[in-house]
């Protein structure tokens, strides 16, 4: 695997350290003490490892100081972080330090001494600071450098760093991936790449194979039969790019007055004290306006709730939440995907809803006692009438007998 590296790493490396060593030191003027020139460093040198940008800084100490006794003699370094564009500065007593560059721009180097003595009265003399500058020369076909490169931790179960092809892509190209970090004792490929389209365009790490708090360094490489392609460099810290995973199991109950949000963190393998939450709230009004609301819930301590005091007049409320991991567990990160949307009624609106489903009940059970009663009152009315015109046709027929036995024969017709 180290010879695959090699072939793919621009050949510029390997004359990086020579180059470095013939530089001229830059210098204005000599500083004196205890009657001596408190010299620059001697013999810098500047080293490439493979480790993918991050370099080991060389120096000894001036000849002007060597056979000083009583003094304590040290350096400050700076260097340029062209990731954070600034310069980056440490005092040593070592004639060593190593330090993480973009190997895609100038690495910028200055470097002093600084001598205390007995005779300085307790002073730190500082020696003039000389500069190493070394611009690289990109090797490559121009135009095929990836674009776009761009990584998630997921949970921080697993990372993926995915990429475009840049605007020159080759036939026949293929893309390489390797990374370092300070446990590695040397680089490797990429376990995993990710495959679209039958062209190399990610790689996913599994969470064994990362490193938090540390430099993560990466070069993306390529070949083709017609030309190697130009290589890219990067340098992150992983637990800056984490990713939470949805948070689930959201319920809004009421409970006097207010609407008692509450939640599940996120599954995966972000603590939960490392988490914020972000609501964001829609609540429709009785006059048909909508008003929408956002809140950062910070310093959430294993608390997965909130209290939000109901809107008056308000019709309905819903709510979504996502997660991030906070400022005390990482510099940055990415929030996660929106939870589902969970919506809440108000009180009010419910006991209309209630009054007019009873209502409607009602309605329909007064109904029908009426059309019973009516049955019932229709019933009765007919055998009272049954009643009446049995009693009539036995009263005229007990006249009728007293009525022929009082009148005469002759008049017994008259009466039938």
């Amino acid at each position: 695997m180290n010879m695959l590296l090699l072939n793919k790493v621009p050949v510029w490396l390997s004359a990086f350290t020579l180059l470095l060593l013939t530089q001229d030191s830059v210098s204005t003027s000599e500083v004196t003490a205890c009657g001596v020139t408190v010299d620059p460093p001697a013999n810098i040198e500047i080293k490439d490892p493979g480790f993918l940008g991050y370099l080991s800084i060389h120096w000894t100490q001036p000849a002007s100081l060597q056979n000083l006794t009583d003094c304590r003699v040290r350096y400050q370094l700076q260097y340029y972080d062209t990731y954070e564009e600034r310069w980056r500065s440490v005092r040593t007593v070592k004639l060593t330090y190593a330090a993480q560059f973009d190997l895609e721009k100038p690495v910028k180097v200055r470097i002093l001494t600084m001598l205390k003595c007995a005779c300085t009265n307790g002073t730190e003399v500082q020696g003039e600071e000389t500069e190493k500058v070394y611009t690289p020369e990109p090797t490559g076909m121009a135009g095929s450098r990836i674009r776009g490169f761009h990584c998630v931790y997921y949970g921080k179960e697993y990372m993926e760093c995915t990429w475009e092809s840049g605007p020159v892509q080759p036939p026949n190209s293929q893309h390489y991936l390797y990374y370092w970090h300070r446990e590695m004792d040397e680089t490797k490929e990429c376990p995993e790449y990710i495959v679209l389209s039958e062209v190399r365009g990610g790689c996913r790490f599994p969470r064994e194979s990362l490193l938090e708090f540390s430099k993560f360094n990466m070069c993306v490489n390529g070949s083709s039969p017609a030309e190697s392609l130009r290589t890219a460099y990067f340098s992150i810290e992983v637990q800056n790019h984490v990713k939470p995973a949805v948070v689930s199991s959201v319920h809004v109950p009421e409970m006097d007055g207010l609407l008692k949000l509450d939640w599940s963190p996120p599954s995966g393998q972000v603590p939960e004290h490392c988490l914020e939450y972000e609501i964001e709230s829609s609540t429709l009004m009785a006059n048909g306006k909508e008003l929408q609301q956002r809140k950062v819930l910070e310093n959430v301590v294993l608390d997965t709730s909130y209290d939000l005091r109901k809107e008056a007049e308000s019709k309905k409320t819903c709510f979504q939440i996502r997660s991030k991991v906070s400022m005390y567990c990482a510099d940055e990160g990415f929030w996660s995907d929106w939870s589902q949307t969970n919506c809440t009624e108000e009180k009010e609106t419910q006991y209309v809803e209630t009054w007019n489903h009873l209502s409607l009940v009602g309605l329909v059970v007064i109904s029908i006692a009426g059309v019973i009663i009516l049955c019932l009152s229709l019933w009765i009315l007919k055998k009272i009438c049954i009643k009446k015109s049995s009693k009539k046709d036995a009263l005229y027929t007990l006249y009728k007998q007293k009525v022929n036995e009082t009148m005469p024969t002759i008049l017994s017709p008259i009466f039938k």
